[in-house]
């Protein structure tokens, strides 16, 4: 089936704002029965890496794309759709006789015009440029405006900066223009007043070649660099520069020698101690010559660094804040799930004692229960720390998708309707399956309950595409992702929830009906995958939350049904494990776990002493060993050293989190395997024989 929105596709966060608005009641209907032309035009601009603007019908129904949102400032939660006037009332007069004209079918461009813009920090002066265009349907009639725009307010400030420069420096770098003056009066009355400037300046004045060779600096220079300008005329200018430096010098120079004058231009120079400064440079091409002047400035830029360190710190001391709340959440949660373990467990040692056996089979239920719930913490607090064991497997988000999507529905209930949006094409990524289902889940939840009346879900993949400046608005490096949003038309939250939502222990919910991990939980599986999680919400609109996955490049295997759950298969004759864990009570469990289903068990307590097993003669056909172990290794360098007596021994490791002793090299050789604690014994079962084969 058509998508009837395709023409949305890869328009980013603008076409989600499109698919996301509701349309009924708009003049222009909804965008399944907007027109070709229309269409056409919009993802153009929605595709566009540039700044433009789409206005449509009669009325000019405003849209634009990711390019163009630093423009709407405070109006750009609203503006998608609304009409142009609207959108820009504060600037209206201005803009009316140009649209009119456009319209009329005289398209203009305008080059620096200034523009009044209101921005989230107040009114500021910008200058523009920009073209306006009519737009005609296929009868030929004008059907909407068409605007390319870019801001130019540096270029105009810098210009404007330069000229002002020019002006206080015109005596000083005087002698590097033609000077028609009629009269020799004025002529040395001139001569004198750059000289007079170029000897008592405080700014370091230089002409040198192209090549970079010194021809004259001022006396400033001694007082500046400490050199004098008999030990600088006629050496090259670049052995004073900053080796980090030299290369945009040269590049400076070259442009300069292109014609090209500089504005502003910051290198560091070697001071005479062997120390360097910083300078600021406004430079100028003549015949033959640069003409420059500098000032230093290395004291303002300390302070910008003492700022930056202060910054930093006080990032930190939120960030330790955050660990605060972070043990506090913890410890109370934890406290709570060891008082039911440690209480059934007494419960049973007193049943058992009266001979109570009847009442034993609840008190184990509810220890089992409270142990699930300890791990399920666990896990989430790992994945918020990025720090969980994964493991990732080229995923076809698409068939994830459509496999839980009958688990969502039940989940959800049936006052919320679910729509699922899968994109044609959609690229594979290399994650953690079941991770990626829960992350899936949790954010359904969530959806869920911002709609306590109701409402819709909208679960949808697609292809992104992140250039430099969009990755930079998203905090990711630029690239190919596959992406996996949810849309809510819930409540919504206003922009100082949105900016916790990803803290630890952080919920909107009432006491005792969420941890707050939810969210920080898939923030940290989405960094631990190598992408990123975003949220955009709008008080009464709703809420999106889009994770981003890096394209992995390799094919998805074929889905493979799975057998139902039994109990494991049990041990040929001889099979032997050899287990390696610290922990008496896991050695233990492990151990009689292996022996109920026929296998030789052999344990070791430290890497020494599994060591010397995997060096011995006995059979060994798996080793089954945490990663965190005493005796001078870890697990991972014992199963190494292990395999150069034992080529191919195969190797399952327990562990609680993914060291990186286990991950550091990079991924696991062929033959070895991971396990998390705390594991199910039918799970420990069925993957020892799998990795050992069928009898």
């Amino acid at each position: 089936m058509t998508d009837p929105l395709a023409f949305l596709a890869g328009g980013g966060e603008a076409a989600g704002m499109i698919r996301a608005r509701d349309w009924s009641g708009h003049p222009l209907g909804a965008p399944e029965t907007w027109p070709a032309e229309f269409r056409a035009a919009l993802s153009l601009v929605l595709n566009s890496p540039e700044s433009m603007i789409l206005a449509w019908g009669p009325d000019l129904h405003f849209f634009f794309n990711d390019t163009y949102f630093p423009l709407l400032g405070p109006r750009l939660s609203w503006a998608m759709g609304a009409r142009f006037d609207a959108v820009w009332a504060d600037a209206w007069a201005q803009a009316k006789p140009i649209i009119d004209a456009a319209m009329a079918g005289r398209s203009e461009r305008f080059v620096d015009l200034p523009w009044q813009l209101d921005t989230d920090r107040g009114a500021r002066e910008t200058w523009w440029t920009f073209s306006y265009s009519r737009v005609l349907d296929a009868e030929g009639r004008v059907a909407g405006l068409f605007i390319l725009t870019s801001e130019t307010t540096g270029r105009v400030l810098a210009d404007a900066a330069l000229k002002e420069s020019q002006a206080a420096l015109e005596a000083a770098l005087g002698e590097l223009r033609d000077l028609n003056g009629t009269l020799a009066q004025q002529v040395e009355e001139r001569t004198a007043d750059r000289n007079a400037l170029w000897t008592l300046s405080s700014d370091m004045m230089l002409r040198c070649r192209f090549d970079g060779t010194i021809t004259a600096v001022n006396p400033a220079w001694t007082e500046v660099l400490a050199w004098r300008p008999d030990e600088l005329v006629g050496t090259t200018l670049m052995d004073l520069v900053h080796p980090d430096d030299l290369p945009r010098t040269i590049d400076g120079a070259r442009r300069l020698s292109g014609g090209e004058r500089l504005a502003r231009f910051d290198n560091r120079y070697r001071h005479r101690d062997g120390s360097y400064r910083w300078i600021s440079w406004a430079a100028q091409p003549g015949e033959g010559v640069i003409a420059a002047v500098g000032r230093d400035f290395t004291a303002e830029r300390a302070r910008a660094v003492a700022l930056a360190a202060a910054e930093e710190a006080l990032r930190q001391s939120q960030k330790m804040e955050a660990v605060g709340q972070l043990t506090g959440g913890l410890a109370h949660d934890f406290n709570n799930l060891l008082a039911g373990i440690s209480g059934s467990l007494e419960l049973i040692q007193t049943r058992l004692g009266q001979g109570r056996v009847m009442d034993v089979d609840r008190y184990i239920t509810a220890a089992q229960g409270a142990s699930r719930r300890a791990a399920a913490l666990t896990h989430r607090l790992l994945a918020f720390s990025r720090r969980q064991t994964l493991d990732p497997k080229p995923t076809d988000a698409n068939r994830l998708v459509a496999g839980m999507e009958d688990l969502i529905r039940r989940t959800v209930g049936p006052s919320v309707v679910v729509e699922v949006r899968s994109a044609a094409g959609l690229w594979p990524a290399l994650v953690d399956p079941p991770q990626l289902e829960n992350a899936l889940l949790n954010l359904c939840i969530n959806a869920r309950d911002a709609m306590p009346e109701g409402g819709r879900i909208t679960v949808e993949t697609t292809n992104a595409w992140l250039n430099e400046r969009a990755a930079r608005r998203h905090d990711m490096a630029p690239g190919q992702y596959l992406s996996l949003c949810v849309t809510d038309t819930g409540t919504g939250m206003p922009p100082e929830i949105v900016n916790r939502v990803f803290e630890p222990f952080f919920t909107t919910k009432p006491q005792g009906e969420g941890t707050g991990l939810g969210l920080s939980m898939i923030y940290g599986f989405a960094q631990q995958s190598g992408g990123q999680v975003r949220i955009t919400s709008q008080v009464g609109q709703g809420t999106t939350v889009c994770l981003y996955l890096p394209r992995h490049r390799g094919a998805v295997a074929e889905e493979v049904p799975q057998a139902g759950i039994g109990a494991p298969p049990r041990a040929a004759p001889g099979e032997t494990v050899l287990v390696v864990d610290d922990e008496p009570t896991v050695r233990m469990l492990v151990t009689e776990v292996l022996e109920d289903l026929g296998y030789t068990a052999i344990e070791a307590a430290d890497s020494g002493g599994g060591l010397r097993v995997l060096h011995s003669d006995v059979r060994i056909d798996l080793l089954v060993t945490d990663v965190g172990l005493p005796g001078g290794m870890n697990g991972r360098q014992m199963a190494e050293a292990g395999r150069v007596k034992r080529p191919g021994l195969k190797v399952l490791f327990i562990t609680g989190y993914a060291e990186a002793a286990v991950f550091g090299k990079g991924p696991l050789d062929p033959g070895m395997q991971v396990l998390t604690k705390p594991f199910v014994v039918e799970v420990l079962g069925a993957r020892i024989r799998e990795m050992i084969g069928t009898a």
